[in-house]
């Protein structure tokens, strides 16, 4: 399963440092991050419910890079 997620992020190594975090938490097969349109792309591993895989997502994504958001 895909989802795209609406992100805030100050600049595009924020972002690729938030695409690296997100592709290293459990649950997600994929993820891109494009900063140009502020959205983040998650492809999630089959058995894996998106809400919770979000929610690692968001405290990985927060450790490397403390002021960004991501709306899910």
């Amino acid at each position: 399963m895909k989802k795209t997620y609406k992100i805030e992020v100050d600049c595009a190594n924020c972002a690729n440092k938030m695409e690296d975090a997100a592709k290293k938490t459990p649950g997600v097969k994929d993820a891109t991050v494009n900063f140009m349109t502020l959205k983040m792309n998650v492809e999630f591993e089959d058995g894996h419910e998106p809400r919770t895989v979000m929610e690692q997502v968001y405290k990985s994504c927060k450790k490397v890079e403390d002021d960004c958001e991501i709306f899910f």
